[in-house]
């Protein structure tokens, strides 16, 4: 892969198999940002799991305490919380209609999908396009409920869905680079926690693998477990 000049000249302030403690890795990704925009700053932790296995999927949720930066943009899907849905702040609420924009590409722009019970049978025609790209409602992120206000509401400040991917990694904003370093900190411990907490109970032994940090834009930073 091609590195422009900026990113190698940033790149040489990381020891290449140095483990970072957490403050000094978050304060390297501020430092290390190349782009002239508002980087985010990522966290990507590779699990000791098996992505083929049902039973060792890692799923959940969490509020950061200083959010990401910024609005999630969030679709409500729902034949009975309209209302409901446009009063807690959903950019977009609708039912059939929605899931018809799906199908045709016309839905790029969402972050969140959330959906009342009554909707997933009809959501099942869309599931290939939803999961790949991590917006498929699910109870486990607690995207498919009768609470919509309460989940709409609890997205706006800073709720986040996260899972594995395929190769048993995941993956997460939790910043800005524009963050002070102890919000940062802040939110990564929160997230670590989530994932401590979405361990799946058939994982022996050591599950978090490696964890390393970085800007957009920016070099990788392996971090101290």
């Amino acid at each position: 892969m091609f590195r422009g000049k900026k990113y190698k000249t940033v790149a040489e302030k990381i020891e290449k198999n140095k483990l970072y403690a957490v403050t000094e890795a978050l304060a390297l990704a501020k430092e290390t940002k190349t782009a002239k925009f508002d980087e985010s700053v990522e966290v990507h932790i590779r699990l000791a799991v098996d992505p083929k296995k049902g039973d060792q999927q890692v799923r959940g949720a969490v509020v950061l305490p200083h959010g990401i930066g910024k609005a999630a943009r969030i679709a409500v899907i729902t034949s009975t919380k309209a209302t409901e849905a446009k009063e807690a702040g959903a950019d977009f609420v609708g039912a059939e209609d929605l899931i018809e924009k799906i199908k045709l590409g016309k839905m790029e722009e969402v972050d969140v999908i959330v959906a009342s019970p009554e909707m997933m049978p009809k959501l099942a025609v869309v599931a290939k396009i939803l999961g790949p790209r991590g917006l498929m409602p699910s109870p486990k992120t607690e995207t498919v409920t009768d609470k919509i206000k309460e989940a709409v509401e609890m997205l706006k400040k800073g709720k986040l869905s996260f899972k594995n991917d395929n190769t048993g990694n995941v993956h997460q904003v939790i910043g800005k680079v524009s963050f002070e370093t102890k919000k940062l900190e802040e939110n990564y411990a929160m997230f670590l926690d989530a994932i401590q907490k979405a361990r799946p109970s058939g994982i022996k032994g050591k599950y978090v693998m490696t964890i390393s940090v970085c800007s957009t834009m920016g070099p990788g930073i392996k971090v101290t477990l």
